[in-house]
């Protein structure tokens, strides 16, 4: 099935069930050289959901458009539920700190948009390493919620865990996010995913936690990470996602797909203990 404008070509890990184990039968949703074909159906599974990253490769604009048209004059939204209002102070105080990472001019002209999120006052941006890794190594340019565009230098990535490390100049005068406490994140607990999917900067998507530690391919490695059913898409990478206290309990990365078409749901994150972790050792290396 052909994919739909504007959400780009789904790209990335794919989810690992838990009950098949580490034998090999998971994949990508691309071959390798020498890889068999047959290898990309899955055999003997009423159902496996395909996790892809949520990485956006079409311009903002673009992105929003298709959105856009999608809803006929005549539409009707369904009722939303009743949001508690410690999670729309959650959200006040997080958009704020959360920007959009493009990524652009890199190897055959290849593109690439994110989100990220300033880690500490020295104006370090966390965001995710398949958002360069995509954009092909070309020039990066953060965007700030207010507009304001600036350069960006890459301080360091590690592709094992997903994860990059950028740095804006101080007057950008990003506030960092509070990080929440390590293994504290329960499961049930409200979450907002903040981010720019389809690049409409400053989304906010209300869920719940839904597992911890649910092994997902991220990277060149299997890992755990935070499930949720907050929605997740295309562009949200490297967003936080944010407890009812407005605290970064893990980095938005990956979401799981049935045919490619989008966010179902189910959605995951780079626990904040592995972000910091990585995040520290980025910093100590590249400054």
């Amino acid at each position: 099935m052909a994919v739909q404008t504007g959400l780009g070509e789904p790209r990335g890990p794919w989810f690992l069930s838990p009950d098949l184990g580490p034998d090999g039968r998971h994949r990508w949703d691309v071959p390798g050289p020498g890889e068999d074909p047959s290898r990309r159906r899955w055999r003997g599974r009423l159902w496996t959901a395909a996790a892809v990253v949520a990485l956006s490769t079409v311009s903002g604009a673009a992105a929003g458009g298709w959105v856009a048209g999608q809803d006929g004059a005549g539409s009707t939204a369904a009722s939303a539920a009743p949001v508690p209002a410690e999670l729309v102070t959650a959200a006040q105080k997080t958009v704020p700190g959360v920007v959009s990472v493009l990524v652009g001019g890199g190897a055959a002209g290849r593109s690439a948009t994110g989100s990220g999120f300033a880690i500490d006052n020295e104006q370090h941006i966390v965001t995710n390493d398949h958002i360069l890794a995509k954009g092909g190594g070309g020039a990066v340019t953060v965007e700030m919620p207010d507009g304001r565009r600036y350069a960006a230098d890459v301080v360091g990535r590690e592709p094992g865990s997903d994860l990059a490390v950028l740095k804006v100049p101080s007057a950008a005068g990003l506030a960092p996010l509070p990080l929440a406490k390590p293994r504290s994140t329960r499961v049930g607990e409200p979450v907002l995913a903040v981010g720019s999917p389809l690049g409409l900067a400053g989304t906010v998507t209300a869920g719940i936690v839904s597992a911890l530690n649910r092994q997902v391919r991220l990277g060149t490695s299997r890992r755990s990470a935070v499930q949720t059913d907050a929605s997740i898409n295309p562009g949200n990478s490297g967003g936080p996602l944010v407890n009812a206290r407005g605290e970064v309990v893990g980095v938005n990365t990956a979401i799981a797909t049935i045919d490619g078409s989008g966010s179902i749901g189910i959605g995951f994150a780079i626990p904040i203990d592995q972000v910091q972790q990585t995040a520290d050792t980025i910093i100590g290396k590249g400054g």
